[in-house]
């Protein structure tokens, strides 16, 4: 059956006929039949290079063969226990390892999840109510983070999205990324803020990369108002290299989020901090949280053995840093837009120069985008279709992969 078929009937079953709304391709979405390394098959016959990638997951490429072995021997033990496992101290130790600033961890099934329980737990720790977001981040489909930007340091929490109840989203407020300025004037301002959460590196609208000195300005400025520091590394931890953002750009938070690759393509969520803030979490302290799929000895042992691989294959990240390095040359000789890239994570913007923060994403020529989008598909690439996303590659792109996607950009771009 062909993907218009499909969706056809999807769209009487689902809302907008599919499980997530990035996926609602126009006139209809393509269905993958499967998928190996960097390739997805349609049920259409179409063969596509991935650049979307499970939205960021999957770091070693689909159905790596470690992956897929450490699946299945645990499928044959089982896959859902509702008891604790060796597993979940294994991949706490390897992230509590590489993460100077976390001292315990607890596992959820979500990012989303993640970052609502960081939040709760950091206003359970310091029993103020407020909490302060970058203008355009994304923490997840969760009531408290769904707010609209507005007008930084002056604005108040206005729900973006229908059901979400105002009275909650008023605690939380804005400040543009890239403006240590606007946070410290937020904070004078504000002595009932629990936490301010961030991702170092704007992914859900990019990449947009943190300019010199911002994250340790925003460290130093939480530490002297004495409000805790959530870093949401769902998408940066271990795509930008062992350790995350943490260690790349040398910020220790209180709390962390993760998610996406540490469980090496299936469900998963943690989040992490140090030891003090962490035990008020229940059963040994009074901020509560709880899941019947929290620690899913699947989703464990693909976690653990996609961080174990890379572990043990570093060169993984400086051959991902130089093909994007590759596909940056050509589309920088366009002359159309901006090319910003942070490892494996990368996007063409369709604006003159590379975007600091939120507001600037939305100048971008999204109409241009969308032309662009559509001549990559016909050109056999698939890139997450929309301006405000981040493109990601895998350690299953060949060089033969990289230089038809360098090909497609110039051709695409020159267009």
């Amino acid at each position: 059956m062909k993907s218009s078929d499909l969706f056809s009937r999807a769209k009487t079953l689902m809302p907008g006929g599919v499980s997530s709304p990035v996926r609602a391709i126009k006139p209809y979405p393509f269905y993958v039949e499967r998928a190996a390394g960097s390739h997805l098959m349609t049920v259409d016959g179409v063969d596509l290079i991935d650049c979307c990638l499970g939205y960021g997951p999957l770091i070693l490429g689909h159905a790596h063969p470690v992956v897929r072995e450490a699946i299945e021997r645990q499928i044959e033990k089982g896959w859902l226990y509702g008891t604790p496992s060796p597993l979940e101290i294994d991949l706490a130790e390897i992230i509590t390892g590489d993460h100077p600033g976390i001292d315990m961890i607890r596992f959820v099934s979500s990012g989303s999840e993640a970052t609502m329980a960081a939040i709760r737990l950091a206003r359970g720790y310091t029993g103020k109510q407020d909490i302060i977001k970058v203008e355009g981040g994304f923490h997840g489909a969760h009531d408290a983070v769904l707010v609209k930007a507005g007008s930084g340091a002056t604005t108040l929490g206005v729900p973006d999205s229908a059901g979400v109840v105002a009275d909650l989203v008023a605690h939380t407020r804005q400040v543009p990324y890239n403006d240590p300025e606007a946070l410290e004037t937020m904070l004078a301002r504000n002595d009932d803020v629990a936490a301010f959460i961030l991702e170092p590196i704007m992914g859900n609208v990019g990449p947009v990369l943190p300019e010199d000195g911002y994250l340790a300005d925003v460290r130093e400025i939480t530490a002297a108002h004495d409000v805790l520091l959530i870093l949401d590394e769902v998408i940066t931890g271990y795509r930008v290299g062992i350790g995350g953002a943490e260690v790349l750009y040398g910020v220790k938070p209180d709390i962390a989020t993760f998610g996406k690759i540490i469980g090496g393509g299936l469900p998963i969520g943690a989040f992490g901090g140090r030891r003090e803030i962490m035990e008020l979490v229940a059963p040994s302290g009074p901020v509560y949280q709880a899941g019947t799929f929290s620690g899913n000895p699947a989703s464990l042992a693909a976690g653990s053995a996609t961080l174990r691989y890379l572990h043990d294959h570093l060169e993984i990240y400086r051959r991902l840093d130089d093909a994007t390095r590759a596909i940056e040359e050509v589309a920088v000789d366009a002359r159309q837009g901006s090319f910003v890239r942070a490892g494996s994570l990368f996007k063409h913007f369709f604006r003159g120069e590379p975007p600091r923060n939120y507001r600037e994403v939305r100048e971008c020529d999204t109409e241009a985008f969308l032309r662009f989008w559509k001549a990559m598909l016909d050109a056999g690439i698939f890139l997450p279709p929309a301006q405000f996303e981040t493109n990601f590659l895998s350690a299953a792109h060949s060089k033969q992969d990289i230089e038809q996607i360098a090909d497609a950009y110039g051709s695409c771009l020159f267009a």
